[in-house]
């Protein structure tokens, strides 16, 4: 189905599609999210290895976004979840296997969660990309929230718990159920009428790599020309590493910190999930209301303040409901993001764009995955680190409202 020619009756049904795809796929990403380092932390405590395992599995955006966006402009995108997901569901089955019988050591899980995340480049990219093709402009933010809303749901609500207390029964089992939820994200999606391959002029359609080449090289450009996208892109990276200091150190935070134990640790994302809920639920209403400039400010203000206080906090309750602030606070930044791209890039270029911005804003979540590894072994807790990533969201917050208060990012912004 070409883009700009959804129509109002079948729109609904499409979208709705889409995001239950979404959600079988973010439950297993939910799953493979907790069950991965709770693998991982059976082979080594060592922070910076576990570090290590988070770096791995966004390597693949710094690697692979570009060139996974510039095929996106040239391929049917819904086909390229389909594909994706069915690679995810393949490499975490046989990993599933490995693990019971006993032949998964710490490389092995390395190897799958790089596996994985190459297959999560496409998946992700097309889904996003895919949103202008289903829904109305005027629906751009409500569809946003929607997915966001299916993200949290399928990762935190149901995926982390569920990755937890089944990797508590019996290791393997974890991974047995996320193949089975990539199986059927790929198949809903499969059963999506119409060609979603977006419209390119008659000189665009070389396949080659020379035209691949190409076409990356124009998304590139194409950033780096657009002063409002570059500025965000730059916001974004800042966010993503900081943030990830701490969170790539959460499953230690929970265990010797909070002193949780493996099933609890599932269980305590449960207040992130109703946190990034409630964020969702209102992002749209605060954009139209307050635009995007008040709106992304704000969000990144929260989630420092949060993860500040999470580090001085050793109250499993309080840091529940900090980490749920956080949660909401990114989601409605997420939100606004998502947007604004959707607003300003060309559908045709959408994939290359959301390629480079990937890249660059996943690129730097295995950069501070690694840096709160090593702060945590220096300053000798993860508490210490989620002080210094709450502490530093802040100064990225400054940097925000500096880069984007000159533009509109939303209506509001110009009224």
């Amino acid at each position: 189905m070409s883009e700009g020619l959804v129509t109002p009756e079948g729109a609904h049904k499409r979208l709705n599609r889409l995001l239950g795809s979404s959600a079988f796929a973010n439950l297993g990403d939910g799953i493979a999210k907790v069950a991965f380092p709770l693998l991982a932390a059976t082979a080594t405590r060592d922070p910076v290895l576990i570090a290590g395992l988070s770096a791995a599995q966004f390597l693949p955006w710094l690697l692979f976004g570009v060139l996974a966006g510039a095929l996106l402009d040239r391929i049917d995108r819904r086909r390229a979840v389909v594909v994706a997901n069915t690679v995810r569901a393949v490499v975490v089955g046989l990993l599933g296997l490995l693990v019971h019988l006993d032949a998964a050591n710490i490389w092995l899980i390395y190897a799958a969660a790089l596996l994985v995340g190459i297959a999560e480049t496409v998946a992700d990219s097309a889904t996003n990309v895919l949103i202008p093709s289903v829904v109305e402009r005027s629906g751009l933010a409500s569809a946003n929230s929607k997915l966001q809303a299916t993200e949290i749901v399928g990762q935190t609500f149901l995926g982390g718990p569920v990755g937890s207390l089944t990797f508590a029964l019996f290791a393997a089992f974890p991974f047995l159920i996320d193949s089975a939820a990539f199986v059927l994200g790929a198949v809903l999606l499969a059963a999506l009428p119409g060609s979603y391959r977006p419209q390119r002029g008659e000189g665009e359609a070389s396949s080659t790599a020379a035209g691949v080449r190409a076409d990356i090289v124009q998304g590139i450009r194409w950033v780096r020309g657009h002063r409002l996208v570059r500025r965000l892109v730059l916001v974004v990276c800042l966010v993503s590493l900081v943030s990830e200091m701490a969170q790539a150190q959460l499953v230690l935070y929970a265990l010797e910190d909070l002193r949780l134990s493996e099933a609890a640790f599932g269980a305590f994302a449960f207040a992130g999930g109703i946190g990034g809920l409630l964020g969702a639920a209102v992002a749209s209403k605060l954009l139209g209301r307050f635009g995007g400039t008040v709106t992304l400010v704000s969000g990144v203000v929260a989630s420092g303040a949060a993860f500040l206080a999470m580090g001085l906090s050793s109250n499993p309750v309080a840091s529940s409901m900090l980490f749920g602030l956080f949660a909401a606070a990114i989601v409605i930044v997420n939100v606004m993001l998502a947007t604004a791209r959707h607003m300003l890039v060309p559908g045709e270029l959408l994939g290359r764009v959301i390629g480079v911005w990937r890249t660059m804003a996943w690129g730097a979540l295995p950069v501070g995955a690694l840096l709160g590894g090593v702060t945590t072994r220096w300053l000798g807790s993860p508490s210490a680190t989620f002080v210094l990533s709450g502490a530093g969201l802040l100064v990225v917050a400054l940097v925000a409202l500096g880069a984007v208060r000159a533009d509109g990012l939303m209506p509001a912004d110009r009224s």
